[in-house]
């Protein structure tokens, strides 16, 4: 706000008008800031994005089927586990094979994701190289 604070002839008058020009020059300093750094900002670097291919895979016999349900429980081809030191010790004895096997993890959508993180880290103890994820593909509408 400004004010006039001097006396002109004795009669003290207050000026109550908003002075606008310190406003009217931020916002010009900031417009002419936003269209030198735009030219900038959009110029991108050109690559070329992965497609997504999404195929159905034929499941081996030698391939590992390591199912985890809601509850967390692991299951090796059905048969349940105790703990992660037992799925250790079944996967260390297929790490060694030749050509070594695929572990596929099927995890149920409501399981924690501490009970999938607890899966890989053992296959990844073990020394397996391939792992990959089991989904459901979405329904076409």
């Amino acid at each position: 706000m400004s004010m006039s604070v001097g006396s002109e002839g004795g009669e003290e008058q207050l000026n109550s008008e908003i002075n606008t020009t310190p406003l009217v020059d931020i916002m010009l300093v900031l417009l002419i800031i936003f269209l030198i750094t735009s030219p900038v900002v959009l110029k991108l670097q050109k690559i070329t994005l992965p497609a997504e291919i999404n195929q159905a895979i034929q499941t081996k016999p030698e391939n590992v089927n390591i199912v985890v349900n809601k509850d967390g429980d692991i299951y090796w081809n059905q048969k349940k586990m105790r703990d992660t030191n037992e799925l250790f010790d079944f996967l260390k004895e297929e790490a060694v094979k030749v050509p070594q096997p695929e572990v596929h993890v099927r995890g149920d959508k409501d399981a924690k994701y501490e009970s999938i993180g607890r899966v890989i880290y053992t296959t990844q103890r073990a020394g397996i190289q391939k792992v990959g994820f089991i989904t459901e593909p979405p329904d076409k509408m």
